[in-house]
């Protein structure tokens, strides 16, 4: 079994395919350039070039903001792909699921697993090159956030400082990145093609003017660097790309602060490589370790508990609905009011995730409920909690008169306490206003027709990396 791991860059586009102990097998390399289109052609070939039938996956590495989980590209640099849909173009070519990160987060995948960071759990890692990337391991995993945590090249380390691309002043990425470091050596009145080991070098012989320059460039690295470990208390901090390794050179010789708080800091080993090995090991399927979810959401006779049973019987994963925890109260106490039957809702839907949270890590579930019933903040406050890690959401819809058409025909079957059939007009009106959640992870689902569960699945599976 193996994957293929593609690290784009402004120069040089890199593949090569990766085996589950992070071996390269086959590597392939082509020029970059900033047309989109071409880029993806350029991909396709080097993939071609190196593709074999062990193959099960396809990781990619991307400049700039990436959302995972929705697997798009938020912006771009020299390489533009925030409007091209490579993971969806390149699953349809090579019928591979398609894994795409940041390209810092690829490079720490890498690292974490062959490199510098092997067998830590909690990591930092910046990319000095250009500009500075970052990425954060937290307990083994990469920690994202909303969608695109990780951006440490725009820690602010001086409110006074140059402006940056990002649009603030003072990111460490204007003073400590490749390009700042060209600018400190012109302001220094050196050649411009002084290189960093040459600076490196001369401040072993004692040159004042070489000591400077660095402590210009990496001085603030060390602000950033110290910020960083007093909030996420890593085991290790490993600089990568091309200034890595220079960079925690020059750190070396910069005295720094006594604090209560302290890393490692080590240039990355695995090099050019980290981006490509880090992202075939993305690709590769693993057993998770995540808590996950999937939210099989709708209004009352919406569908969604069809598709719920059908997802889980395809997949073996458990399903939870709130009928099932509400409805035998229901026949234990027998006819309740409105009032008291959103009461009993209320609890029941504490209850599902009362089980999640007990449940062991590694532990998918399906939840069935209309999750619009309680306010927003309480279901956050729930879904916190249980300690999820992942989640996606199932939005089930029909019109509202056949929803309307649904509620009716079976009311008369349902435990006593929910309401009848005289709650059709109102159920009519709440599915013409009701909305998903909007997780990032969205599939909508119109339930008229017979769901697809095997599109389902493979929707899962890209989602997921099934």
């Amino acid at each position: 079994m193996s994957a293929i791991g593609i690290d784009i860059g402004g120069t040089h586009l890199r593949a090569a395919r990766i085996g589950a102990d992070g071996a390269i097998l086959a590597r392939a390399r082509a020029a970059s350039s900033p047309d989109p289109e071409t880029v993806f052609s350029r991909i396709e070939a080097l993939i071609e070039e190196i593709l074999d039938e062990t193959v099960t996956g396809i990781g990619i590495g991307v400049p700039g903001r990436v959302d995972f989980e929705a697997r798009r590209v938020l912006s771009g640099g020299y390489v533009d792909l925030s409007r091209t849909d490579l993971a969806g173009r390149l699953e349809a070519r090579f019928r591979r699921p398609v894994a795409i990160d940041n390209d810092c987060s690829m490079a720490l995948v890498g690292e974490a697993a062959v490199g510098a960071a092997k067998g830590m759990r909690h990591v930092v890692m910046l990319t000095i090159g250009t500009g500075i990337g970052g990425a954060i391991l937290e307990g083994g995993r990469l920690l994202r956030a909303r969608g695109t945590a990780g951006q440490l090249g725009h820690i602010s380390i001086d409110p006074a400082g140059l402006r940056c691309v990002c649009g603030k002043r003072g990111c460490v990425e204007t003073t400590s990145s490749g390009t700042a470091l060209g600018r400190h050596i012109r302001e220094a009145g050196l050649p411009p093609e002084t290189t960093a080991a040459e600076l490196l070098a001369r401040r072993q012989t004692g040159d004042p003017l070489a000591s400077a320059v660095l402590s210009a460039w990496a001085g603030p690295l060390r602000i950033a660097i110290d910020g960083l470990v007093a909030s996420l208390d890593p085991e290790i901090v490993v600089l990568g790309g091309g200034l890595g390794g220079a960079a925690a050179a020059a750190l070396a010789g910069i005295e720094g602060d006594v604090s209560w708080y302290g890393a490692p800091v080590a240039a990355a080993r695995l090099g050019d490589d980290a981006g490509v090995i880090g992202a075939g090991l993305a690709a590769l399927p693993q057993a998770s370790a995540q808590k996950r979810v999937v939210f099989v959401n709708g209004v009352p006779a919406s569908g969604k508990s069809g598709v719920a049973a059908g997802l889980g019987a395809a997949m073996g994963w458990p399903v939870l609905s709130l009928d099932t925890v509400k409805n035998p109260f229901l026949e234990e106490i027998g006819p309740v009011d409105r009032p008291f039957n959103r009461r009993l809702g209320r609890a029941s839907l504490a209850a599902l995730f009362a089980i999640v949270r007990e449940a062991p890590a590694g532990t998918t579930f399906i939840l069935d409920a209309w999750f619009g019933f309680q306010p927003r903040d309480y279901l956050d406050a729930l879904v916190a909690e249980a300690g999820i890690d992942a989640s996606v959401e199932l939005w089930c819809t029909a019109p509202p008169e056949t929803i309307g058409e649904r509620y009716a025909h079976r009311a008369a079957t349902r435990p006593p306490g929910h309401p009848g059939a005289d709650y059709v007009p109102e159920l009519i009106a709440l599915a013409e206003r009701a909305e998903p959640l909007h997780l990032p992870a969205l599939l909508r689902i119109d339930t008229t027709a017979r769901p697809d569960i095997a599109a389902v699945r493979d929707w899962l599976a890209g989602q997921w990396r099934l």
